[in-house]
């Protein structure tokens, strides 16, 4: 069994690229940029995965559903609601769906077990935890929730920190536990380290099994060259006064991974990480279609022997 941490636009491209390689797959998703929003629970990252492995994602955007449409949206607007949050009318319905369940008294990972088994998925989509995180950026006008700092406002204004609120008492979700002590292979998905991988990190029981089982643990580098393939990672690593370069990145995993992935133009950080105690793997990670994505789940898996 493989198991792959994910969160982000990114990670659900080697989350495809997996799955095509292979049926026994367990994806433990980042919760941390769950908002509430007209009354509904949206889980952005837990439907990105959905919805790419159900082959109906918008890969234009990365996000949502393709060919969705936006009556909902509209007439939020004449109703005089703020839409910066673009939530097309099949995305709203899952999000009304699960909203009910919570509602009835189900968990987040059962209703996320329902819409796997709804949209025929075999794949196994792990919250990390069922309890409340929320991702907040400490700006220098206060904090804002990940969602309105990047989308409602841009991310113009500065970042001087981040924090996961409620992660310190969130109880892992055993069955993310069980998957990273059952798997042969352990993979952190090229996402936002601080934003998309972060929050899982945060989880104190999380953290312990992958550290006990970092051996087998490979990270996927999101950065080539000292630049995010993309979003804001770069800008979230300085405000973490990490540096920004794949040894950067392999310094803040090394103590939950002893393998990491890096673009081929960054083999000059490849002595510095390897002081770590990591093994470097170079090969070409930008994933730009199907046959990226499964070239890269390929040299995974055929480099560390699975």
């Amino acid at each position: 069994m493989i198991t792959i941490l994910a969160g982000g636009t990114g990670s659900v491209k080697l989350v495809r690229g997996m799955s095509s390689q292979t049926r026994d797959i367990s994806v433990i998703a980042n919760v941390g940029d769950n908002y509430w929003l007209y009354g509904l629970y949206i889980c952005p990252d837990i439907d990105t995965i959905l919805y790419g492995l159900a082959d109906i994602l918008d890969t234009q955007k990365g996000w949502g559903i393709k060919k969705d449409t936006y009556g909902f949206l509209r007439q939020m607007e004449v109703m005089g609601e703020e839409t910066w949050f673009k939530i097309g009318d099949r995305d709203a319905a899952i999000h009304l769906m699960r909203t009910n369940m919570l509602k009835n008294g189900k968990n987040l990972s059962d209703i996320t077990e329902w819409m796997c088994r709804k949209f025929a998925i075999d794949t196994k989509i792990i919250p990390v935890t069922d309890n409340s995180v929320e991702t907040r950026i400490v700006t220098n006008k206060g904090d804002l929730h990940l969602q309105e700092y990047w989308v409602k406002y841009k991310g113009q204004d500065k970042v001087e920190g981040i924090k996961y609120v409620g992660a310190d008492k969130a109880r892992a979700n055993p069955a993310a536990v069980n998957a990273i002590h059952d798997s042969k292979l352990v993979v952190i998905a090229p996402g936002n380290p601080l934003t998309s991988i972060g929050p899982i990190l945060s989880i104190k029981g999380i953290r312990k099994e992958l550290s006990k089982s970092k051996k087998k643990v490979v990270v996927v580098s999101p950065l080539i060259g000292g630049s995010a393939v993309s979003g804001p990672a770069a800008k979230y690593m300085e405000a973490a006064e990490l540096e920004v370069s794949v040894y950067g990145l392999a310094k803040m995993y090394s103590e939950v991974a002893s393998h990491i992935v890096i673009d081929a133009s960054d083999r000059t950080h490849i002595r510095k990480i390897e002081n770590l105690d990591m093994k470097v793997h170079e090969t070409k990670i930008k994933m730009n279609d199907k046959k990226d994505e499964d070239a890269l789940a390929q040299f995974i898996l055929k480099q560390t022997h699975v």
